[in-house]
């Protein structure tokens, strides 16, 4: 499968992730909700690392790709804990477009950090993502 069928499978769970999450959450605390997800991910992927022999792979990874991808996982748990603490205060129509503002920042820290090339139709892009999460998530 090619990379956009896999982004198009992401985006699918990401919205079912909302749903779920929202349902799930009512009198529970975000943080213990959070910790319930991260260790039902913690099982789900490992299954699959060592299903697939991956684990193998542990003993040559640099101690720079180690430093990235805890750094990595750190955003991400944080990224988690208030993405739920949103959802539980707000409603998911509204707290799921700002979280995925994380699109247009991750193209603008992509330009910064990485190097990566701007052209007009990126920021064109990135400024019409803009507008619409602000239109979906204030707009009435």
């Amino acid at each position: 499968m090619s990379w956009f069928i896999f982004a198009l499978l992401s985006a699918l769970f990401a919205a079912l992730t909302a749903i779920l999450a929202k349902i799930g959450i009512k009198n529970v605390d975000s943080n213990l909700a959070t910790a319930i997800r991260t260790v039902i991910i913690l099982f789900f992927a490992w299954g699959i690392v060592f299903f697939q022999g991956s684990y193998k792979q542990l003993s040559s990874l640099s101690s720079y790709s180690l430093i990235f991808l805890i750094l990595s996982g750190i955003a991400t748990g944080l990224s988690w804990l208030f993405y739920f603490r949103a959802l539980q205060l707000g409603q998911a129509s509204q707290v799921a477009p700002i979280d995925k503002l994380s699109l247009a920042l991750t193209v603008i820290l992509a330009i910064i950090f990485l190097h990566e090339k701007i052209n007009l139709s990126i920021i064109i892009g990135v400024v019409f993502m803009i507008i619409g999460t602000l239109l979906i998530a204030f707009g009435k």
